[in-house]
């Protein structure tokens, strides 16, 4: 056969689509995109809202009407805000309290001793109870004439003492309702991230003499930074938006003085005495800047000790 005769094959190989080309890189994004459009609809669609309607005044069917920065204004001189603020302030310092309690009980169920697993279910039954429950079971717990801490009191001091109705005592009484679920959802938190603490880690400690306080510090809470993270976003967001237990337990009082800035929020939006939604959302827009210079925080600092370990 002559070289004239030899078949000629310069075909390109086929080319491959677009989508082949980059699917790879494009199929995290695809399953993502759902959960992103949820995201986007439903919590920051209506932070941007909340902004906007926070310089209108609305009662939820009428026009509203642009009244500009009124509403900041008219929190200014509010007293029932800074009352609201005030005693957000006390949750979030005495509600952080939920963390260092919530490690020594993981701390202290992290072993292999029997029934150990009935004394973590006991700790962590607290967090399953719904929120209004927990209302109802200290309300009682509170109340006068059969109240449990009601009569110990009592029996200890020879006066009674009234929480839900002093106060100076129904905000530091609604609190620790609040910290009773929320130190058994920490503790869970950490006792996942122990079981993910190095051994090696420790026992190369133990060789060098650490004990106590030094490998908890040096060796065991390094390796549970993001357990702890988890745990202080979790804890300042619920100081924060703490609203089921004051609803249930005083509806803001006595005399508004266990409001909260969720609970006034409301109160201006949504209930009998209020519907002035530009107002509430007002509130809304303080009480989520708060919430964001917490979190941005904690954040900014888990990032920059992260950088600081490699």
């Amino acid at each position: 056969m002559t070289e004239a005769a030899l078949p000629v094959t310069n075909a390109e190989p086929p080319r491959r689509s677009w989508w082949r080309q980059n699917q790879q890189r494009l199929t995290p994004w695809l399953f993502l995109a759902p959960g992103m459009f949820m995201f986007g609809l439903y919590v920051i669609w209506p932070i941007f809202e909340s902004f906007w309607l926070s310089f209108y005044d609305w009662d939820g069917l009428g026009t509203k009407q642009w009244i500009g920065l009124s509403n900041y204004d008219e929190l200014r001189n509010d007293p029932a805000f800074f009352t609201s603020l005030k005693n957000n302030v006390i949750w979030l310092v005495l509600y952080l309290l939920a963390v260092p309690a919530g490690l020594f009980i993981a701390m202290f169920l992290n072993q292999n001793v029997l029934g150990i697993r009935l004394y973590k279910s006991l700790f962590f039954f607290p967090f399953v109870i719904s929120q209004v429950v927990v209302g109802l079971m200290f309300s009682w717990f509170y109340a006068p004439n059969f109240g449990l801490f009601y009569n110990l009191i009592e029996w200890l001091t020879g006066r009674s003492v009234a929480v839900l109705a002093d106060p100076t005592l129904v905000t530091y009484g609604i609190i620790v309702a609040g910290l009773w679920p929320q130190i058994a959802y920490v503790m869970i938190l950490y006792l996942t991230g122990l079981n993910n603490v190095s051994p090696d880690q420790v026992e190369a400690a133990r060789l060098d003499g650490a004990r106590g306080w030094r490998m908890l510090w040096y060796v065991i809470l390094p390796q549970l930074r993001p357990a702890t993270f988890i745990a202080i976003v979790v804890t300042v967001i619920g100081a924060l938006r703490s609203f089921d237990l004051v609803s249930i337990m005083t509806d803001g009082g006595p005399f508004g003085s266990s409001r909260v800035l969720s609970f006034y929020m409301y109160e201006q939006a949504l209930s009998e005495y209020g519907f002035r939604m530009g107002y509430g959302a007002a509130i809304a827009v303080v009480l989520f800047l708060i919430m964001m210079v917490f979190i941005s925080g904690f954040i900014w600092k888990m990032v920059r000790d992260e950088r600081e370990s490699y």
